[in-house]
């Protein structure tokens, strides 16, 4: 069995294991059972007194833990000599077994995997399933899509990110786990699943009926981007992928890009062999992760020597459901100081888990063995790693085709190249209470967000504070016409920066949240930038801090301030 990130290294293990196996579960499967009890009074007769427990049971059982499972065998005799609705399964009585003594270590990932699960997540790693075709989010209380495969059976029907799940072939989901949920949706390839499914903003429960495919994702994917940028995504660490990295790498390199993007966005992990694979093909010096047992001892994991983009300038994008070894991976570089992480803060999954198959094919039981450090010894379960720029991104942004992760990445990327300075720690978001204005919504169109960036002409050194009005029309060839005038509110189209002064520069206040009301006091301010130029304008938020902010995109593509009427 192959070394994961869910799984470390094989454990050598004897059958007792399978005590510590049922032993275990937590995070992806289901809940508890809740019953009534009664007091023993009055039951049928065929209840009084203690059950007998089969003497060939009681032989099976280990003679040390004998007296541990009489009561279990007592309770399994029970079942078969008195349940009502006779013959019960066997199979599911144990798998049942299984899941509750899992289920009582407390622990989120730690599970016991039945065998149609452990297969679908066997498949899953080595890069093929069926199922519709969708990344989802299974940490939360019901299962919610975090968005389609492009070309999927889930995007053709019209599945979109953030959508809920709340309903399988007509079985309500309420209170189920939603790992269990995602096991039912998933299925035989040109089965249908009829799915019942919440989304924000309708009314009533939306209705889809999807035919289930093989759905094959490539491991690693790449392209070079129009601005001369080579962008690598890393979906998963299976058994493929760091020959699919390596093709990939070879194939961009040899157009000579400025820089390379690693998206590790919404890749939940692997092994973490291939972890440390990947970040060898950056790193060739050095811990690439450190797995702390139980009783204090550490494991190092060391990097490789023999990489194929050691030495070109790079940034990490990560998100909320990069997990696991994407995790060990973002974490290496960041420490090593080879590459700037850039989004939002990641899942915080720093647990090591082994896969063991159980006998005659019963499944498996995952359990976890370990914490890992990074190479500076953070221990990032249940908090995440920090991107050292914070870019977020909404669901409007995923289903419009917006990616201003992706933008930002892009161009800090330009900024390392030119040696200019860029921000080097998360700004604190700024609020989102607005200044009244009668407003009414507004369309989102496809936002790029400026980012830091280099400002190839001098900023003016304007006063923090607001000054008499300015000409309302900005005299800014390259840039987007500007659309308003000093003392009327704006509205924030996408999440923006606030600079303490105009031009892309080491500058950040903060962060504008989208929907937030602003004021414009002015000042507006024409700033060249590589082929084109921003208009930037002097606006004050409801909480009286004052900045800068771009009208528009470079692009000319979009507005980040719109005038409200």
């Amino acid at each position: 069995m192959a070394t994961e990130e869910f799984v470390t290294k094989i454990l050598k293990v004897i059958l007792f294991v399978l005590v510590g196996a049922a032993l275990l579960l937590g995070g992806f499967s289901g809940g508890f059972v809740v019953g009534h009890m009664f007091p023993f009074t009055g039951l049928p007769s065929a209840l009084s007194g203690v059950p007998t427990v089969s003497p060939d049971a009681q032989a099976a059982t280990p003679q040390d833990l004998q007296t541990l499972f009489k009561p279990f065998w007592e309770a399994w005799q029970l079942i078969h000599t008195n349940y009502v609705d006779q013959p019960v399964d066997d199979t599911k009585l144990l798998e049942g077994a299984i899941t509750g003594m899992v289920q009582s270590l407390g622990d989120a990932h730690s599970e016991y995997m039945n065998p149609q699960f452990f297969k679908d997540a066997t498949n899953e790693l080595n890069g093929s399933y069926e199922g519709i075709g969708a990344y989802v989010d299974t940490s939360g209380t019901v299962l919610t899509i975090t968005k389609p495969i492009p070309g999927s059976p889930a995007e053709k029907a019209g599945i979109l990110a953030g959508d809920q799940i709340i309903a399988v072939d007509g079985v309500d989901m309420t209170g189920v786990n939603p790992e269990q949920v995602r096991a039912k949706v998933i299925g035989p390839a040109g089965s249908t699943v009829h799915l019942t499914v919440h989304r924000s903003g309708q009314t009533a429960p939306l209705q889809f009926d999807i035919v289930r495919a093989q759905i094959n994702i490539p491991s690693v994917s790449g392209k070079m981007l129009d601005n001369g940028i080579a962008y690598v995504q890393v979906m998963d660490f299976g058994a493929t992928t760091t020959g699919e990295l390596k093709t990939t790498l070879t194939t961009l390199l040899a157009q000579n890009p400025k820089g390379l993007i690693l998206d590790l966005r919404d890749n939940p992990g692997g092994y973490l062999d291939t972890a440390v694979q990947v970040v060898s093909q950056f790193v060739d010096h050095g811990a690439v992760v450190y797995e702390q047992t139980g009783d204090g001892k550490k494991k190092e994991y060391d990097a490789q020597a023999g990489g194929l983009a050691l030495k070109i300038p790079m940034v990490v994008l990560i998100n909320s459901n990069s997990a696991s070894a994407s995790e060990i991976t973002a974490g290496a570089l960041q420490d090593d100081g080879r590459a700037k992480l850039i989004g939002v803060v990641s899942y915080g999954k720093g647990s090591v888990q082994v896969r063991v198959p159980l006998s005659n094919n019963e499944g498996a039981v995952a359990i976890t063995i370990a914490h890992w450090l990074t190479p500076k010894g953070t221990l990032i379960d249940k908090k995440g790693l920090t991107p050292d720029i914070y870019v977020p991104m909404s669901n409007a942004d995923i289903n419009a085709g917006r990616d201003p992760q992706l933008d930002v990445a892009s161009q800090t990327l330009l900024d390392m190249v030119n040696g200019t300075p860029i921000p080097t720690s998360m700004p604190t978001p700024m609020p989102t209470a607005s200044i009244p204005a009668s407003s009414s919504p507004l369309p989102t169109p496809s936002p790029t967000l400026p980012s830091p960036s280099p400002s190839p002409s001098p900023s003016p050194s304007p006063s923090p504070s607001p000054t008499s009005p300015s000409p309302a029309i900005v005299e800014c060839p390259l840039a987007m016409a500007s659309r308003l005038t000093p003392g009327q509110s704006a509205k924030v189209m996408a999440p923006l920066y606030l600079r303490s002064s105009p031009g892309i520069q080491n500058n950040w206040l903060g962060t504008i949240q989208e929907g937030t009301i602003v004021e414009i006091l002015g000042n507006p301010a024409c700033i060249p930038f590589a082929d084109g130029a921003y208009v930037w304008w002097q606006v004050k938020l409801a909480d009286g801090t004052i900045g800068w902010s771009a009208e528009g995109t470079l692009s000319g593509k979009f507005y980040f301030l719109e005038p409200v009427k």
